[in-house]
């Protein structure tokens, strides 16, 4: 059985290695010909992505002497506890691999840790959410079998989402911005759901993708009745906090007393807010001491709220501005708002310590240095992450450990932020001698460190 998952996992190695190419070749043979590329490399990606995450918590089972790692699940997230219905590919989601960073460890003086979400078997962060979000909905009678469950995404949550609903008997309607990478709409159409592209436009505007999708749900539920219509509303859903709380969160603290380690910081990026509010709880409670870091992109607004209390200047309503705030590389982080979930963040004193600005360009570099020297390839977000945890790691000082997210991989990016082409016409190329060096951060901002967060 072992040797067929190495076949698969390497099979996806080599898919991986083409992909690159095959979209680059998208522009000369048109769209038609990049969803048809996109949608044969689904399926070989999604088996190397479960050829290597069964491979993987195999070699972590044997080593695991002790039972930390094999101890009972909270009754909510374990694969037992979910029942026939989702012992299949939902029983999979959960307990990726927590790997140390070596080239980044090295540099720092710190260990440097990358929970590695792109191996959940939707092949990021969200298959979490969206499993909390759909259960909970079932269970309460928001939805019923059958129903429809709808999302507003930059695509991630929209692919786990699809694959949740299908896999529960579901049908799924996602709206996404136009300017989100190809092969994000092609995922979520590959498992059978309904993609609606729409033009990027703020949270204030009618037809912005979150406002679309909730739509869609209401028309549901008019036509069909009461369960047959969804919102998901990752944003704003406390189950999207939850699900880090119980899960992720959770399984960092047992994979760091496996490791007989003591974190002294997590870090990552915000879209939703969910991901650093519930695994940031977690840890602090399990930890007092541990920081909690908040890594932010370009143009986005939640540096200023942590760090100096306001999102905006006076003048300006947050959550009223009728224009697109912003233009980043990066997908799935940074906004303009506090939603329900970063809201927890900001009401729970002492729980972030301080936030961290990332670039563009660092982003880019950081995602070239890792696939280079450590042979992680990486998405737009999880390269803020990275970032992010190199400065924190300097802001701490050498002999602390780091932990941060990898959401998903490169696979997503292929169209733009792995796109020598979009990059180069964006001004984001990275010059190739800073980043083959595996002995120097220079790629990095030299004036960027941790800014304390704002205290009133």
């Amino acid at each position: 059985m072992n040797a067929w998952l190495t076949s698969c996992a390497r099979v996806g190695i080599t898919t991986s290695s083409l992909l690159r190419t095959r979209f680059e070749r998208m522009r000369e043979r048109g769209l038609a010909a990049a969803h048809a590329y996109a949608s044969v490399a689904v399926g070989v990606v999604v088996g190397a992505y479960l050829a290597t995450w069964w491979l993987s918590r195999a070699r972590d089972d044997d080593a695991d002497d002790d039972g930390v790692r094999n101890a009972p699940q909270n009754a909510s997230t374990s694969a037992s506890s979910r029942g026939a219905e989702d012992a299949d590919v939902l029983g999979a989601i959960g307990n990726t691999p927590l790997t140390r960073v070596a080239s980044l460890s090295a540099l720092t003086g710190c260990d440097i840790y990358v929970k590695c979400e792109f191996l959940n078997p939707g092949g990021s962060v969200k298959d979490r959410v969206a499993l909390t979000i759909v259960r909970n909905a079932l269970e309460n009678g928001s939805l019923v079998r059958g129903g429809v469950v709808t999302e507003g995404t930059a695509g991630s949550t929209g692919v786990s989402l699809a694959m949740v609903a299908k896999a529960m008997g579901l049908k799924c309607f996602v709206a996404m911005p136009d300017d989100a990478a190809l092969e994000k709409s092609v995922l979520v159409e590959a498992y059978g759901a309904t993609v609606e592209r729409v033009r990027p436009v703020s949270i204030a505007h009618r037809d912005h993708f979150v406002n679309v999708a909730r739509r869609r749900a209401n028309d549901a539920v008019a036509e069909h009745g009461k369960g047959y219509g969804y919102f998901a509303d990752q944003f704003e859903n406390l189950a999207n906090f939850q699900a880090h709380y119980d899960t992720t969160g959770r399984e960092i603290s047992i994979d760091m007393r496996t490791r007989k380690k003591t974190l002294d910081a997590f870090v990552c990026a915000c879209g939703t807010g969910g991901t650093l509010a519930g695994v940031g709880a977690r840890l602090k409670e399990e930890n007092p001491a541990c920081q909690i870091f908040l890594a932010d992109p370009q143009g986005s607004g939640l540096f200023n709220r942590v760090t100096r209390g306001v999102m905006y200047d006076a003048a300006e309503a947050e959550g009223k501005r009728l224009k697109n705030p912003f233009d980043t590389v990066t997908e799935g982080v940074g906004i303009n708002r506090v939603t329900e979930n970063f809201k927890i963040l900001l009401n729970t004193p002492g729980m972030i310590s301080g936030a961290v600005k990332v670039s563009d360009t660092e982003a880019v570099a950081m995602s070239r240095f890792v696939a280079r020297h450590d042979g992680l390839f990486i998405g737009s977000s999880s390269a803020v992450n990275l970032v992010s945890a190199v400065r924190v790691a300097q802001f701490l000082g050498r002999g602390h450990s780091v932990c941060t997210i990898a959401c998903d991989s490169g696979l997503r990016h292929m169209t733009k932020f792995w796109s020598d082409e979009y990059l180069s016409a964006h001004n984001l190329s990275v010059r190739a001698e800073l980043v083959n060096d595996a002995h120097t951060l220079a790629f990095l901002d030299r004036d960027v460190t941790v800014t304390p967060a704002f205290s009133r």
